[in-house]
């Protein structure tokens, strides 16, 4: 068995301790990414991501999320620590999971209908409360006030996400394409360069759409834009985004993502989230039994292994991602 520390890139623990009575971070029967899971796999940096939907209760959401991230950072002390750029820089010798905070739509920054600088102060909040911001998605499924999410088509980027981004760039927080429609990506893309801003650019959790053809996966195109950039690719474990009926999909998603140049960009994303009572009954089972939980990193690297490099395994382990984020965070 092949054991190698973690990076993920993205799961939904903090929405789950937000909006589920009882719910706990150590609850392995009902969330993929709770902390056992966590250790089992060696997860030495998870991204928590800050959900929100286009509603009117999104900004309170998020701040929910907010107090949720810090109050597990203090229940469960000798197990999560906030992770610094020291602590990434020794990620390898870790004894604890190191955890940061993202933000997955900026609804929850701002709501349809408050002033755009509140999602500035909103911003500057939450970062003074939680450390950091590792990255931030504009939209997630639905339109927003920023632009278009991935299952929107005709829209692209608003006036407010291009003020949104121009204040990223002051603050060094990279940009997440994992939730926006292709007119939005390219917008945002096009944005950056226009402006001349140094907004770096990653999807957190996102597949191939050349393997899986689905509009939450990347096109070719925009695989190359990240690559260019020197961002990061996050393969999502969700049978939805890799494959309908065939398990074995996940290593062709890594292995794709190696033949199209993308050794030094591609990660973990597993994007494990609270399934029970979810509404599409047609996405169920939402994970295949190789990839059900975070306790699975291991069992995959070792399938991995025939086909990969030492090297190359440790790149999707953990350094491309701590790489990325050292370049972020220094």
């Amino acid at each position: 068995m092949i054991q190698l520390p973690i990076v993920d890139t993205h799961c939904d623990l903090l929405s789950y301790l937000a909006s589920v009575p009882g719910a706990r971070a150590d609850k392995t029967e009902d969330i993929a990414c709770a902390i056992p899971f966590l250790k089992k796999g060696n997860v030495k940096l998870q991204i928590l991501a800050i959900f929100t939907d286009v509603v009117p209760g999104s900004m309170d959401f998020a701040s929910k999320q907010v107090t949720h991230f810090q109050e597990i950072l203090k229940t469960f002390s000798n197990d999560l620590q906030y992770a610094d750029k020291d602590f990434l820089a020794g990620i390898a010798n870790q004894q604890k999971i190191g955890v940061v905070t993202s933000i997955e739509s900026a609804s929850g920054l701002a709501n349809e209908t408050v002033p755009i600088q509140t999602a500035i102060d909103n911003l500057d909040r939450i970062i003074e409360k939680t450390g950091r911001v590792a990255y931030i998605s504009l939209t997630h499924h639905k339109e927003n006030r920023f632009g278009g999410g991935n299952y929107t088509e005709g829209i692209g980027l608003k006036d407010d996400g291009k003020r949104l981004l121009d204040y990223m760039a002051i603050k060094n927080v990279p940009v997440d394409l994992s939730h926006t429609s292709d007119l939005l990506a390219e917008g945002i893309l096009k944005h950056i360069d226009k402006e001349n801003l140094e907004v770096p650019v990653l999807a957190s959790h996102s597949n191939f759409r050349s393997i899986w053809n689905h509009k939450r996966n990347l096109t070719d195109e925009f695989v190359k834009e990240i690559i260019h950039r020197k961002g990061l690719i996050g393969v999502n474990f969700l049978r939805a985004f890799l494959d309908n009926d065939n398990p074995d999909r996940i290593y062709y998603h890594i292995l794709y993502g190696l033949e199209k140049a993308a050794e030094d960009q591609i990660c973990f994303g597993a994007d494990y989230f609270y399934t029970v009572g979810f509404a599409d009954i047609g996405r169920e089972p939402f994970y295949f039994p190789n990839v059900e939980n975070a306790g699975k990193y291991p069992d995959v690297l070792t399938t991995l292994a025939g086909r990969m490099s030492s090297k190359q395994l440790e790149k999707l382990a953990f350094k491309n991602a701590q790489n990325f984020f050292s370049r972020v965070w220094s």
